[in-house]
């Protein structure tokens, strides 16, 4: 993106260096109204996740709706908003690479550290797949039908960039609303890894046809060693920043506030360092960084400060996401009113439904494509998720960000006003549609495939959840009879008003009333039983890891063997100890070391750390084995067997 702007102030005309002066002046007359606009845009959002919490609005499309809103406001009515209009302003005439630097290393970091790491190894191919071929496929699919059908001239390579800057999908909203509906967690994994990897290659690719709209020359070995580059340097420096700060935490013990800013540090530095000094893609290289910290920082970090952690990135992610749409909106609302020659244009607007059309043509065309190749890879894909897949294809900040770019780039020899206006009018457009009519109805897809549905099982587990916190309660309000305040009260009142305590005089409510082992289909129950047994297991290994019981790399190789077995619950049985087997025998390169060759003091050392950590793993499996068999022994109130 550097190359971008840099581009951007060389060719930027005298009329628009003298506007942009002048609100430089402006805005820097009025600082304090950007944290104003920001503010009004945090409680705005909270008011709205209050409000539509529980429907079937999605937060991000209320989002994107009010900053169109405020947008129209401010720019339709000749500025009478104020100083919350001075920061819409300052916020919408912000630089590109600033907007990307700002929201986007927090938003990528929680996403890829929130991931569940296991997923993200069998769900790789599929990813890679999609955001491969995928954004290939898309942008020339894209590129070719606005060549042949857009009546604006444009070349090929112009075509093609348009097609580029489409294929960064933003699917962070149906992200969240499928974890919202219980989605599988497969499918929720493949969606965000899938346009994590998409928008770093997408900005790639979009680089590489700016460079050539902007008259380099490029043949076909500098185009691979451009690609390359953005690739392998983006791995290589997430990978670098994630060593060392994964080191780094490994020194700090019970320090929250450190532990937290040196994750935030690092995510801002890794992704500066790979776009601005490296050149290479700051998309990737935060995604990698995210990924490193999900497999290697979970047990670096234990016990209230993971908690913490986590919360905090949750929280970040949330003020991050609340500004981008608020902020994607104001920009759509000016797009459309500063270019309204276009605007008021019918033809453009029937060019916009008809790109849009073709948006979700090129969607369909990359799934049918890979489809054979997706259901071979990773947990496969069978044709309801390739529908839901298929309609994920949101677009978001990084595609406005990049339009933005060809705006303020626009108005020279290589690219004119007009066609840098057209392009932000049609991303705006895509934006809001995509959001809008995608992400809105993606629900009733949900329901319409009946993946939205409980299974017998999960709803047993419900209610035997139900029933346990039922009992918890009737013991707490038996405790309060003794209590000196409360014990006075009149008890049948208090249970003609409480109505849950009428189960105080048939005793606890038994959670296994109604829901026999027996009445349910053996199969299924057995694989479910399964899942809970091994699940209980993994909540037993992260208990030890916080009591300090086993080391962070002896709780890795543990819930990994569990992740194993999970992932084979439907066809074998209970075999979480056959990834553990053979770190527990010593291998036969041992042998070797019993030679005089090797130094005796080493070849101890060897032994006994090998020692140890078999030592541990047998201790630590054999202990959370009998956890979570006593505790599915609770849930089912008869002895069973989940081998």
């Amino acid at each position: 993106m550097a190359s971008i702007i840099g581009a951007a102030s060389q060719y930027r005309s005298p009329e628009q260096a003298i506007s942009f002066s002048l609100f430089s002046e402006e805005s820097d007359s009025n600082p304090v109204d950007a944290v104003i606009f920001a503010g009004t845009s945090l409680v705005l959002g909270t008011a709205c996740r209050q409000l539509f919490n529980g429907t079937r609005v999605p937060y991000t499309v209320v989002l994107l709706v009010i900053g169109i809103v405020l947008g129209s406001l401010e720019y339709g009515t000749n500025h009478n908003l104020g100083k919350i209009g001075n920061g819409i302003r300052i916020w919408n005439d912000i630089n590109p690479d600033l907007l990307l630097a700002v929201f986007l290393p927090a938003l990528l970091f929680e996403s890829s550290f929130s991931m569940d790491v296991h997923q993200i190894k069998r769900c790789m191919g599929q990813m890679v797949l999609l955001a491969g071929p995928g954004v290939l496929i898309s942008t020339f699919c894209l590129g070719a039908l606005i060549k042949l059908t857009f009546p604006y001239n444009w070349d090929w390579k112009t075509s093609l960039l348009l097609g580029g800057l489409l294929g960064a999908t933003d699917p962070v909203a149906l992200v969240a609303f499928l974890k919202e509906l219980g989605a599988s967690k497969k499918m929720t994994t493949l969606i965000d890894g899938e346009s994590l990897m998409n928008d770093g290659v997408s900005v790639v690719v979009f680089q590489l046809f700016f460079k050539m709209v902007m008259g380099h020359n490029s043949d076909w070995g500098s185009i691979i060693k451009f690609l390359v580059q953005n690739s392998l340097g983006a791995v290589g420096i997430g990978l670098a920043f994630g060593i060392a700060s994964v080191s780094w935490l490994k020194f700090v013990f019970n320090d929250t506030v450190v532990q937290i800013t040196v994750t935030l540090s690092v995510s801002y530095f890794a992704y500066y360092t790979a776009q601005e000094w490296a050149g290479v893609s700051g998309i990737l290289t935060v995604m990698i960084l995210g990924m490193f910290f999900a497999a290697f920082a979970r047990t670096a970090v234990k016990g209230e400060s993971h908690q913490s952690l986590l919360h905090f990135w949750e929280m970040a992610a949330y003020i991050a996401n609340t500004l981008v749409f608020i902020l994607s909106g104001v920009i759509i609302a000016e797009g459309v009113l500063s270019g309204r020659s276009i605007s008021y244009e019918g033809i453009s607007w029937g060019f916009l439904f008809l790109l849009y059309l073709y948006v979700q043509l090129s969607r369909c065309v990359v799934v049918g494509v890979l489809y054979p190749l997706l259901c071979r890879f990773g947990y496969g894909l069978d044709w309801k998720e390739s529908i839901i897949l298929t309609w994920s294809g949101l677009r978001g900040a990084v595609s406005l960000s990049l339009a933005l770019s060809v705006k303020q780039s626009s108005g020279n020899l290589y690219l004119s006003s007009e066609t840098g206006t057209r392009f932000l009018f049609f991303t705006g457009g895509i934006v809001f549609l995509t959001l809008v009519v995608n992400g809105s109805t993606t629900q009733l897809l949900l329901h319409f495939l009946r993946m939205d549905t409980l299974t017998a099982n999960k709803k047993r587990i419900l209610e035997y959840t139900k029933c346990e916190m039922m009992n918890t309660a009737l013991k707490a309000f038996e405790n309060l009879g003794d209590d000196e305040e409360l014990g006075s009260a009149d008890l049948p009142t208090v249970t003609r008003h409480v109505s849950s305590l009428k189960d105080l005089e048939g005793g606890q409510v038994n959670p296994h009333n109604g829901y026999e082992a027996g009445n349910l289909d053996p199969t299924t129950n057995i694989m479910d039983m399964r899942i809970r047994f091994l699940n209980g297991v993994q909540a037993a290994y992260w208990e030890m890891l916080d009591d300090g019981r086993i080391t962070r790399s002896t709780a890795n190789v543990l819930m990994q063997s569990v992740d194993e077995a999970l992932d084979l619950v439907s066809t074998n049985s209970l075999c979480d100890w056959r990834g553990l087997e053979p770190r527990v025998h010593f291998p036969n390169y041992y042998k070797f070391l019993q030679s005089r060759i090797i130094p005796r003091k080493l070849v101890t050392h060897l032994i006994v750390e090998r020692l140890e950590s078999a030592c541990y793993i047998s201790s630590a499996f054999l202990r959370a084995h009998r956890i979570a068999r006593q505790q599915l022994h609770d849930f089912l109130g008869t002895p069973c067997s989940v081998n």
